[in-house]
């Protein structure tokens, strides 16, 4: 009996062992086989660390090599928690080196990860600070940060980055394939702690910087464009000054101004802080139909806010604002300066010829409607010419009315009104515009002088190129070539252009108007001896009606005979007097005047302005 018992409890025991045996052996097998690859790559991870090396960031050069955004040297702290001897005075020390929130840094301090970036940007300075305290635990990056050597120069146009170095706005963003580059990395080996080993060598892998952007903007021109605006700006207390500066045969942008501009090197600081006040009524995400969506209470409304005493949503609606570029991001009603847009189709359609006689009274009777020109008393008898010349509302009402709707869409498709001009800046605005079905005798007359329908500045100097250069649609444009680390050209850009929108006699034509008006009409003050300008004003009252609000502004270009700058300058809510001839014009003349001589355009006196000079 004993030893039928014993023989008994010996074999459940090995079979007790063979069963764990085979347990055993097919897990080691599911371990080893299935999940080999899974516990290979965590042996890795336990014991290779990867630190990320940003790549340089590509420079923007001016069309003469001028950088207007580059790189500074910086650091990016971090802490490997396995590695922290003295938590405390981490914290400690990273809180009062770095000015940050004890609680943030303590939790990444704390945090079990095998890295927590705790900074980015960090300046050398404070840097060498932290290094001088060595520090268990806290690792130190070498890193770039994105500057900006004109601080405020075209800053709705280049836009800035982030922490990352990643594009945020403007060019930066538009060309952040060119501009990023490839990053590389670090890999350290570990203990099984997550200690670094000694005497271990470091794999790296090489960041590849991003390519060079090369762009039409010139420096010089740029200066001095904002410099005028901002005189301007501060003489009329406007609300903002902008200006387009551009090639007519090639949609090369030479300048464009928004002023206030802001200082790309503190991006979220909000421009004049001091004396900056934000209405309660911020335009939210402004959809670029200016004042039209304000309810009547905000219109109204006197009360406004310090910049201390917004919100956070109110101080990012009011940064929104501020980063907003108005040449591109919003539409306006043109006024005055889109009478050559209803001339032109005039003469396209073999409607009206310069020695056509109108009439003017002062108004025109348009269904149930009556339309007045700026001229209470009216103009009387006058041609085309002198129409155009006295920029008069009811010539241009009958001259829509004679291309009627059809032709006159027509003529809006040919100079691209229909369509976003191309630029390549983020965020461009489409046209706001009356289906051509529901468009009938009063909104023809009012679209034939500029108003009840909103355009972007870009697309109102996109089409006026086409009717000044020869009939060529050409598209607005930024962006040149690009060039490697050692200057050598990758990449040349091109651009679509459409040719004979127009035709060439009906540019030809259109040339002698608009130099007529800055030789004798209502764009005089936009005259500059020794050259022939051509150019167009406006008035334009905001939306809605009768708040006192203006836009001033002035369409000029040269030389007439061969234009090789077109410009386009908006004064919006000027103080006082506020006519486009008065205050818009002369600003042009003033751009004109000094850069028409650094762009290499040869003076041409009249024999009249010769004798003045002689005299």
């Amino acid at each position: 009996m004993p030893k039928t018992y014993n023989k008994k409890k010996i074999f459940v025991v090995a079979l007790g062992i063979i069963i764990a045996a085979v347990l055993l052996s097919v897990r080691l097998g599911y371990l080893m086989i299935v999940k080999s690859e899974y516990y290979l790559q965590k042996a890795e991870d336990l014991h290779d660390r990867e630190r990320s090396i940003k790549a340089k960031r590509g420079v923007i050069y001016d069309r003469n090599g001028v950088e207007l955004a580059g790189n500074k040297p910086v650091c990016s702290i971090s802490v490997i928690h396995s590695q922290i001897t003295d938590e405390n005075a981490v914290v400690k020390a990273l809180c009062t080196v770095l000015e940050l929130e004890e609680e943030e840094v303590r939790k990444k301090v704390q945090a079990n990860t095998i890295r927590e970036k705790i900074k980015s940007n960090v300046e050398k300075e404070t840097v060498d600070v932290l290094r001088e305290m060595k520090l268990d635990g806290v690792m130190i990056d070498e890193d770039y940060k994105r500057y900006y050597p004109y601080d405020s120069l075209a800053s709705k146009v280049l836009g800035f980055t982030g922490a990352d170095n990643q594009g945020i706005v403007g060019l930066e963003v538009a060309y952040e394939d060119v501009l990023a580059g490839v990053p590389g990395s670090i890999l350290t080996l570990t203990n099984a702690h997550g200690l670094e080993l000694e005497n271990e060598a470091e794999s790296r892998v090489e960041p590849i910087a991003g390519d060079n952007l090369h762009i039409s903007i010139d420096v010089n021109i740029q200066k001095y464009a904002e410099q005028v605006a901002t005189n301007v700006l501060k003489a009329k207390q406007a609300k903002q000054v902008s200006m387009v500066l551009m090639n007519p045969q090639n949609g090369e942008i030479y300048a464009m101004v928004n002023v206030p501009e802001y200082n790309l090197n503190e991006p979220y600081t909000l421009v004049d802080v001091e004396d900056l006040y934000i209405e309660n009524s911020i335009e939210k995400g402004n959809t670029g139909q200016n004042d039209v969506d304000k309810s009547e209470e905000n219109e109204n409304s006197d009360e406004k806010k310090s910049v201390n005493e917004l919100t956070s949503k109110e101080k990012q609606d009011a940064l929104n604002s501020m980063w907003r570029n108005f040449c591109i991001n919003d539409t306006y009603e043109p006024g005055s300066t889109f009478k050559l847009v209803t001339a032109t189709a005039g003469l396209e359609e073999n409607v009206v010829s310069l020695e056509d006689t109108f009439s003017c009274p002062g108004f025109r009777i348009v269904e149930d409607r009556k339309i007045r020109c700026h001229k209470v008393g009216g103009h009387g008898a006058e041609t085309f010419k002198e129409g155009f010349m006295n920029s008069c509302n009811p010539v241009f009402m009958d001259v829509g009315a004679r291309v009627g709707v059809s032709d006159m869409y027509k003529t809006y498709k040919k100079l691209g009104l229909f369509e976003k001009t191309g630029v390549d800046l983020p965020g461009e605005a489409s046209s706001i515009m009356h289906k051509q079905e529901n468009v009938q005798a009063v909104e023809l007359a009012t679209m034939s002088f500029g108003q009840s329908f909103q355009i972007t500045p870009m697309q109102l100097l996109r089409a006026a190129s086409a009717v000044v250069n020869g009939g060529t649609l050409v598209t607005p444009h930024f962006g040149m070539y690009t060039t490697d680390e050692e200057g050598k050209i990758k990449k040349e850009f091109t651009y679509s252009i459409k040719e004979n929108a127009i035709d060439k006699e009906t540019s030809e034509t259109m040339k002698v108007l608009l130099e007529s008006v800055v030789a004798e009409g209502s764009g005089n003050k936009g005259q500059v001896a020794g050259y022939r300008i051509g150019g167009k004003t406006a008035t334009s009252e905001k939306l809605p009606r009768g708040t006192g609000k203006y836009i001033s502004s002035f369409l000029g270009f040269a030389p007439v005979n061969n234009p090789q700058i077109i410009g386009l300058v908006m004064i919006d809510e000027p103080v006082g007097v506020y006519y486009g001839g008065t205050i818009a014009a002369p600003v042009m003349s003033n751009v004109f005047e000094n850069i028409l001589p650094y762009l290499g355009i040869e003076e041409s006196y009249t024999e009249m302005e010769t004798t003045e000079v002689v005299q």
